[in-house]
């Protein structure tokens, strides 16, 4: 429950919000909860709270409550309190806290993956001319990763870290490629016009976000939802590199599995850098 939420937040009305910041900050209580007692403690009224839970993809509270019930439990049966403070204190229950979470949200977004679709993804990528990895702002590093990372398999490849750069490159683009575009709102004007110009030019999108229903999800031919629970540990809402960085390395680990040539793409870079690593 708490990773959909965290996925689903940027999405949220304003009323949905407060039911989900007080899920969050309250979720051994809310077990307990009839609709109303939640929509007076949030500020909020019966009809959004079960609009709130189908937003979530349950079919009504009772449903939310069972999978919300059975984390808890999880949680009170873990031998290792686990709680989403962040304290210089106590180094020790931090990092207990901080691997909870980023554990959960590996968990989270490796279940949210729709097999077809990934068997789909895998199958373009193998088959492009030529692949864009696409990111602006604290994604670039994901995206200049992955395109390391598919060279590596012998799949063409590119990223950049201006996107005045990127977007002149996609526009030369064609139907035999894809542009694999990373995104946590998916509400970026830049990315975009990026994609709006490959789709123009026949291109695969695919999307790499937290949020499926965003402007650039509803434009994309494939997603793939990460999970976040940044907002359990900061203030604030940010975007966890964790999960799509992990995206990033299972797409090559399966690509460099399924593809037949991989093994030799791989050696002959090895190969080529060796002599760098020899002892001075």
């Amino acid at each position: 429950v708490l990773g959909v939420i965290c996925s689903f937040y940027d999405s949220f009305f304003e009323a949905e919000k407060k039911i989900a910041d007080y899920i969050m900050e309250h979720k051994a209580q809310a077990v307990d909860m009839t609709v109303g007692e939640l929509a007076r403690a949030s500020g909020t009224s019966d009809a959004t709270v079960s609009r709130f839970c189908r937003r979530c993809g349950f079919k009504g509270f009772q449903s939310l409550k069972l999978a919300l019930a059975r984390e808890v439990l999880r949680e009170e049966q873990d031998s290792r309190k686990v709680t989403n403070d962040i304290d210089r204190e106590n180094l020790s229950q931090s990092l207990n806290n901080i691997l909870a979470n980023k554990v959960a949200e590996l968990t989270e977004t490796v279940r949210m993956m729709d097999i077809h679709s990934l068997e789909e993804i895998l199958k373009k990528l193998e088959k492009a001319r030529m692949v864009q990895l696409a990111a602006v702002g604290n994604t670039i590093p994901v995206a200049l990763d992955g395109a390391f990372k598919f060279n590596q398999l012998g799949i063409p490849s590119v990223a950049g870290d201006i996107w005045e750069t990127q977007a002149a490159y996609t526009f030369n683009l064609g139907p035999e490629d894809v542009v694999l575009l990373i995104s946590n709102s998916g509400f970026s004007r830049r990315l975009n016009t990026l994609a709006q110009g490959a789709k123009e030019n026949g291109s695969t999108l695919v999307l790499i976000t937290n949020n499926p229903d965003s402007p650039l999800a509803s434009i994309c031919d494939h997603k793939i939802i990460t999970a976040t629970r940044e907002k359990l540990l900061t203030e604030e809402f940010w975007f966890s590199r964790v999960t799509a960085t992990a995206v990033i390395e299972i797409l090559y680990l399966l690509l460099r599995a399924g593809k037949k040539d991989a093994m030799e793409h791989i050696r002959r870079h090895e190969e080529a850098i060796s002599s760098d690593k020899n002892e001075i």
